[in-house]
């Protein structure tokens, strides 16, 4: 079961290049990705693809991401679900396309969530459907590990504010987006590289 879904997501997984292209075909269109659209929703995804203009000009990958991905030996893909609308997805695709670029043994496929709700539910967050979500798949087409929606300092900062105000509200995605602009990327690297060197 897990298998064939796994083949099927693949399939009709979509390069970061044509996950960018869409999200702007949509825009032009005033619309998101996602089956809900809402004026909110358009105006999330008109930051988003705002975000990952500026980061995939301005992150760097690590050095230490560069050494970790140059003793590489196996083949990977990254299974990314997601959507143009969440903020987490925003900021983590460009690193992961930065990682892949950096390894001819990385390959990244990105699915939509609202598109995919078989393998979402394969792949919960505490019984939610948290996006993005990686899922590592080795080259038999077996996971191997999944990740996300984002790192654990960043998931730390999303329980203690819950715990403390009840719910996600505008200021915690603004002091989110404050600390992934500060980070820049780096735990993000650091969290998957090491998800990498124990498969």
């Amino acid at each position: 079961m897990i298998d064939k879904l796994i083949n099927d997501s693949l399939k009709k997984g979509i390069s970061y290049a044509s996950y960018r292209s869409l999200i702007k075909d949509l825009l032009t269109q005033k619309k998101s990705t996602g089956k809900t659209q809402t004026e909110a929703i358009l105006n999330f995804s008109i930051l988003n693809d705002r975000r990952m203009d500026r980061l995939d000009k301005t992150l760097k990958v690590s050095s230490e991401t560069l050494k970790s991905m140059s003793l590489l030996e196996n083949k990977f893909t990254f299974l990314v679900i997601a959507e143009g609308w969440c903020g987490d997805a925003a900021q983590i695709l460009p690193i992961l396309n930065k990682i892949a670029e950096t390894s001819p043994l990385i390959d990244l496929k990105i699915v939509l969530r609202d598109e995919n709700p078989e393998l979402m539910n394969q792949f919960l967050t505490n019984g939610n459907e948290s996006i993005p979500k990686i899922i590592i798949i080795d080259s038999e087409n077996s996971v191997i590990n999944s990740w996300g929606p984002r790192p654990m300092i960043a998931a730390k900062m999303v329980i203690d504010y819950k715990e403390k105000n009840g719910r996600i509200d505008a200021d915690l995605k603004k002091n989110l987006q404050l600390w992934y602009n500060k980070d820049k990327g780096i735990n993000t690297q650091e969290e998957i590289i090491k998800l990498l060197k124990a498969s």
